[in-house]
This record gives C-alpha cells, sequence and structure tokens, in this order.
C-alpha cells in the first residue's frame, strides 16, 4: 500500500478509536489523532493502535487557521464533536458540532483530500416519514434535541452548498462496543448493563409511556462498533462514493432482546425490572429507530453486520468480561 495520511478527529473517542484501529489492521498507520485527552482515561483507547501523533482539538483548529498547509492529509474523519443528546448549551453544541466540521470540511476540499464526518440518527427526531437516507428527504427532518439539531445543520449546509457530491456523511444509529467505557451517561446499555448485572444480578430498563409498546419493547437498531469502523474503513478505500448515508444494520431490536443477549452472554438467568422513564427525556424519546440501508448498500459497500446477540457475546466475553481492554491491546 502507498502511504496514505490520515487525520481522525475524535481519535480517541469510541467510534474513532475503533476506526483506527480497523485502519491499522488493514496497514494504515500514518494517522493524526485529533481529540481533547485532558485527564480523563480516554487516552487508553490509543493505546496499542498505531498513530503519527496526538495533537488537541483546540490547538489543532487554531493551527490550521494560522498556517492552512501545517498538515498534510489524503483523508480526513471527522467524528470529532459532543455527542451527548442531553447536552443544552445550544452554543456549545453549534460551535463543536456545526462550525468546526464546517471549516474543517472547507480546508479537506482545499487540500484535495477526502472528508468523511459523522452525523447522526438524532436528525431524524420522531422520523414520522421513517428513517430513509434519501436526500430528497432531509430538508423535512424536525430534530427532537439540540444534539441532533446541530447535527441536522451541517447536513443541511452540505447539502444546500452541493457538498454532498464531494464527501460522505455517516447518520451512525446505535453503536456500541469495545472502547466506549470513558463516555459517562452516555455508554451503550450493553455496557451499562454488564455494570449492573455484576453489581445487583438484574437489569432496569425503562418502562414505556406508550401504549403501542410494551415495557422493554422500545426498538432500536443497534450496530456493534467492529461493523461501523469496517464500513468507514472502505470509505477510506473507495473515494468514488460520496453522500450522506445510515449507519445502522437495517433490523430493528428490543431492549428485552438486548438485555437477554447480555444475561446469556454472562450465562445467567434474565432478572430485568422496569422503571419509569424521567419525564425530562419522555417527550424527546425515540420509542422506534430503523435504518434504511438501501443507500450505503446501493454504493456498493460489501459489510456484512454482525447478528445483536453474537456482537454482545464478543463484546462482553472479549472485552467487558476482561475489565474492559481496549482493541488496540486486545485485538479481535
Amino acid at each position: 500500500m502507498s502511504r496514505h495520511r490520515l487525520i481522525v478527529t475524535g481519535g480517541a473517542g469510541f467510534i474513532g478509536s475503533a476506526t483506527i484501529w480497523q485502519l491499522n489492521k488493514l496497514g494504515y498507520d500514518d494517522i493524526i489523532c485529533v481529540d481533547a485527552l485532558r485527564s480523563g482515561d480516554k487516552w487508553k483507547n490509543l493505546v496499542g493502535l498505531r498513530i503519527t501523533d496526538a495533537i488537541h482539538k483546540d490547538e489543532f483548529l487554531a493551527t490550521l487557521r494560522r498556517n492552512s498547509g501545517a498538515y498534510q492529509a489524503d483523508t480526513v474523519i471527522h467524528f470529532g464533536a459532543c455527542s451527548a443528546t442531553t447536552e443544552r448549551d445550544a452554543d456549545y453544541l453549534l460551535a463543536n458540532n456545526t462550525h468546526y466540521t464546517a471549516e474543517l470540511c472547507q480546508w479537506s476540499l482545499e487540500r484535495h483530500a477526502r472528508f468523511i464526518y459523522a452525523s447522526s440518527a438524532a436528525t431524524y427526531g420522531e422520523a414520522v416519514g421513517g428513517f430513509d437516507d434519501d436526500p430528497a428527504r432531509l430538508e423535512s427532518l424536525i430534530p427532537l434535541n439540540m444534539y441532533g439539531f446541530s447535527k441536522h445543520l451541517f447536513d443541511l449546509q452540505a447539502a444546500r452548498s452541493g457538498l454532498l457530491q464531494q464527501i460522505v456523511g455517516l447518520k451512525f444509529f446505535n453503536v456500541f462496543g469495545p472502547n466506549e467505557y470513558h463516555k459517562g451517561d452516555m455508554m451503550s446499555v450493553v455496557c451499562k448493563a454488564h455494570r449492573q448485572i455484576l453489581e445487583s444480578g438484574e437489569l432496569e430498563l425503562f418502562q414505556s409511556h406508550r401504549p403501542e409498546f410494551a415495557d422493554g419493547e422500545q426498538q432500536r437498531d443497534f450496530v456493534y462498533v467492529k461493523d461501523a469502523a469496517a464500513v468507514v474503513a472502505w470509505l477510506v478505500a473507495t473515494p468514488q462514493v460520496h453522500g450522506l448515508f445510515n449507519l445502522g444494520t437495517g433490523q430493528a431490536r428490543s431492549w428485552n432482546a438486548l438485555a437477554h443477549a447480555v444475561f446469556a452472554a454472562m450465562q445467567r438467568a434474565p432478572q430485568i425490572r422496569y422503571v419509569p422513564m424521567p419525564e425530562s427525556i419522555r417527550d424527546r424519546y425515540q420509542y422506534f429507530t430503523q435504518a434504511s440501508m438501501s443507500q450505503l448498500s446501493s454504493a456498493g459497500c460489501p459489510v456484512k453486520f454482525t447478528s445483536l446477540e453474537e456482537a454482545v457475546r464478543d463484546y462482553v466475553t472479549q472485552y467487558l468480561a476482561r475489565d474492559e481492554a481496549t482493541l488496540g491491546v486486545v485485538g479481535g
């Protein structure tokens, strides 16, 4: 493989570090990781990975503003963002999720670098018309929270200016897997469930507050982070593909099914207790998500998505049961 230079923002984060892990497996190792490590444990996600350097996100952007030629890249993967769906500081979200993306996108295109960025399934809101990533539907989407709006705003900017014909956006659905331990309340239910079951022997799930859904039968499109990283790596190697794509599995599964998969992976009998959903999120809660995957499939993506049960078993037995070891250390 000829030398291919990459910049990955959010590179020490959950999906970013998994993407670097996958790229390393394919022989890519000239990678600049851009992130904000601070005093937390996120740095552990980089242990065992092959990168060229790790740079703070503010320093990186400031350097580009002073000298646009300070860094070189063939591909820029922009996953850096505030991913908390409960964040209420709209200015902070716009600065991190919308304006930073727009500025880095412009820099990438000026340098003739491929630009791949993270959007979100949160842009769909209640998804009255379904989770179809047909660009003709983009203007009609109504996000339910500020996080979703901050992602949607750049999607709209990219579509209106014709940039989606040159770049790639990915609407990630419910991604779970190794390297998410640092995310606090934003960790997946799989990770939280493993801890909760170890401590109490049971798992709490939200009650349903809509009559058409039984308790625990709210559904999500759960996608394993290894599969998500494989899609991104395929896009790096397939520069002719452009557009805004869903990244899920195309199959909705219930929280109950996920819970049973965790108990099975831990070789325990299911013990589930349903608790009231906090009123603060009830009016913004998505009861059903299922990605339409026709666009990504039509683009030729060869990735076969792991079943929920198999993905949970791999995550629990190979990572969580080993004290949350990272992808770069364990491999697989």
